[in-house]
């Protein structure tokens, strides 16, 4: 049994090493953001569509201002979006998705940054009803009604990307997928050894609940595949 045990703090130890001191974290989350290329744009866009994520839901309210998190590129993304599209509809999908205690919903905090931002409130579309991501495609593709023909685009980071077009898809709700918020580097720069272990480990925890979640959704039929990637 002390063996065993003994075995048991080694394998510990060496997992704890492995995934701080190299970049095992960064290919495991670059696998998820390399899985959608950046698209080529169409001409005309009905609307965007942005996942909830990007803001501090607690600190928002108490603070009585937006605050934005880690993933801010999603919202900055969209409004950038909604400039070089005048005429589309920004819908904004994210609920109070807290597990603890109630808080107020994304929508919120959304409506005051894109009206500060200073989008046409008659253009923006809000979700505040989401708290998942098949929730956030179910419900979006009801507020948005796509027409055929239309071209949608979605918005959020690069590493989620994966699991929200599988969500997308399952609901029947086409969209033309635009990544952003991307944590880790490109090319030869990924393999870099960094002694940033902090960073190192949370790409490893990132990686993981996102794989998971992979997981979850396809074995509970949330998503249309088990790893979603471009349509041939």
């Amino acid at each position: 049994m002390q063996r065993f045990g003994t075995l048991l703090l080694a394998l510990a130890g060496l997992y704890l090493i492995v995934c701080s001191l190299t970049p095992l974290g960064l290919a495991m989350t670059a696998a998820l953001e390399n899985r959608f290329p950046q698209p080529v744009l169409p001409d005309k866009v009905a609307g965007i569509v942005v996942l909830g994520g990007s803001f501090d839901t607690r600190v928002s309210r108490t603070r009585h201002a937006p605050e934005v998190n880690e993933a801010a590129d999603r919202v900055t993304a969209a409004m950038a979006l909604a400039r070089q599209y005048p005429e589309a509809k920004v819908l904004f999908s994210g609920g109070d998705a807290s597990v603890f205690a109630r808080d107020i919903p994304e929508t919120q905090v959304a409506r005051a940054f894109f009206l500060s931002l200073g989008l046409d409130p008659q253009r923006l579309i809000l979700d505040g009803r989401s708290r998942d991501t098949y929730e956030n495609a179910r419900y979006s593709k009801q507020l948005a009604d796509p027409k055929p023909g239309e071209t949608w685009l979605l918005v959020t980071s690069a590493y989620h990307m994966p699991r929200a077009v599988g969500c997308f898809r399952k609901v029947g709700f086409a969209v033309v997928p635009v990544p952003v918020d991307y944590r880790t580097p490109a090319g030869a720069d990924l393999w870099r050894p960094s002694n940033d272990t902090t960073r190192n480990l949370e790409k490893v925890h990132f990686a993981l609940r996102e794989y998971l979640g992979l997981l979850a959704y396809w074995i509970a039929g949330r998503t249309s595949a088990l790893f979603p990637g471009p349509n041939p």
